[in-house]
């Protein structure tokens, strides 16, 4: 069973840098971490800056993932999230990328944010797209030739999920 909560320091971050959070900065082909990220860089982008880490573990506590929400930008964009999350590659294809992303939905309303947006998905990290769209995210833009990676340029995909139904409260009104 996989279950998540709310990051720990002393119990999560060193397997969190070392096993997840390194391996994938390090290989460069999800993210636009530098891939000579310091430790302590990385902790500051994944842990202090959003306003909440998750943790996914299984029955014996062993970490599967991790995800991070905050908002996607300051002031009169705050409504709107961003999230980032991490599969433990020894994880992967066991339904926990599915499980993170379940939690970030339910838990982005409780934490006040009206959508969901990821900025910049590789167009060739084609099992998270097509995770992101089975979870009812739209892709409302495409940037051309904007993630470099061993030398080729591939396109990066923005996309959105509205998350509160406007209409929804207006009735409520």
């Amino acid at each position: 069973m996989i279950s998540i909560r709310l990051f720990d320091h002393d119990k999560d971050w060193e397997l969190l840098w070392r096993q997840m959070l390194e391996p994938v900065f390090r290989a460069g082909d999800t993210y636009t971490v530098p891939t000579d990220v310091t430790e302590e860089q990385a902790y500051k982008m994944w842990i202090e800056t959003p306003q909440a880490t998750f943790v996914a573990t299984n029955d014996g506590g062993a970490l599967l993932g991790t995800y991070y929400i905050k908002p996607n930008q300051p002031g009169f964009g705050n409504h709107v999230c961003n999230c980032g999350y991490v599969t433990a590659e020894s994880a992967r294809g066991q339904g926990v990328a599915s499980r993170l992303c379940e939690h970030s939905l339910q838990e982005a309303p409780k934490r006040g944010f009206r959508a969901m947006q990821y900025n910049f998905v590789v167009s060739t990290n084609t099992g998270a797209i097509r995770l992101w769209k089975k979870f009812g995210f739209e892709e409302v833009g495409r940037l051309p030739k904007a993630f470099r990676y061993n030398g080729d340029y591939l396109d990066a995909l923005v996309m959105f999920q509205q998350l509160v139904d406007d209409d929804e409260k207006k009735q409520d009104s």
